[in-house]
C-alpha cells in the first residue's frame, strides 16, 4: 500500500517567486495613479527597460557618486576675476623658471626654494594663531604627507603658494620626479594650496 503526500513544492515555489518579485521592486516608485489606481511612472523618468541616468547622480558629478559635488566642494578652487587671473599667470611665469632651475640642479628643499623665491622680491606670508593674514604673500613648506603601504610618508620636495589677490593665487611644487607652477583661485579650507584627498 502506498501513501501519498500532499504536493507542497508548488506552494514553496510560489512563495519564493513572490519574495523575489518583492525584493526586486526595491527602489521603484509605486505611487497609485489618482485616476486609475494603477502604479504610475513619473514624467521624464526612464522606464525599467530603457537605460537612463540614476536619479541619485548630481549633474557634473565626476565619478557619478551620490553627493559627489557636496563631498568635494572643499577641492574646488574659487573663481578669479579676469584681471586677477592675468596677474596670477604673470606671477606664475616669474616663478616657473626659478623652480625649473632648482629642479634641474636637484635642489628642492624648502630653505633653498624659499631663498630663491625671496630674491624675486616676495615677502613671506604671516598669519596669526587665529588664521588671520597680517602681511606678506609667499608661503613655502615641505610636501604634504601621503599614505603609502601601511603609513604616512612625506616625500622630499617643497610646495609653494603665492597670494596674488584675495581671489587669485599661484601654487606649485618642486620634487625629484617633477615640478609644477599654475595660477588658481583659492580653496575654501586651504587657501592657495590644493587640499589633499580624503577629507
Amino acid at each position: 500500500m502506498s501513501t501519498s503526500r500532499p504536493a507542497r513544492p508548488a506552494a514553496s515555489v510560489a512563495l519564493a517567486l513572490a519574495l523575489v518579485a518583492t525584493l526586486g521592486a526595491c527602489g521603484d516608485l509605486h505611487a497609485p495613479d489618482s485616476r486609475t489606481g494603477a502604479a504610475s511612472t513619473p514624467s521624464g523618468a526612464a522606464s525599467p527597460s530603457a537605460p537612463g541616468a540614476s536619479p541619485y547622480v548630481e549633474p557634473g558629478a565626476g565619478d557619478g557618486a551620490p553627493h559627489y559635488n557636496e563631498n568635494n566642494a572643499y577641492r574646488r578652487e574659487g573663481d578669479m576675476t579676469p584681471a586677477h587671473a592675468m596677474d596670477a599667470r604673470r606671477e606664475a611665469d616669474r616663478i616657473r623658471p626659478v623652480l625649473e632651475r632648482l629642479w634641474e640642479r636637484r635642489k628642492w628643499d624648502p630653505e633653498t626654494v624659499r631663498t630663491a623665491l625671496l630674491r624675486l622680491g616676495y615677502e613671506e606670508e604671516r598669519v596669526t594663531d587665529g588664521g588671520k593674514r597680517v602681511g606678506g604673500t609667499l608661503t613655502v613648506t615641505g610636501m604634504s604627507p601621503r599614505w603609502k603601504d601601511d603609513g604616512y610618508v612625506t616625500p622630499e620636495g617643497t610646495r609653494v603658494a603665492l597670494r596674488v589677490h584675495d581671489d587669485a593665487c599661484v601654487s606649485g611644487f618642486v620634487q625629484k620626479p617633477n615640478f609644477e607652477v599654475r595660477a588658481n583661485g583659492p580653496y575654501p579650507e586651504t587657501g592657495c594650496f590644493e587640499p589633499p584627498y580624503g577629507h
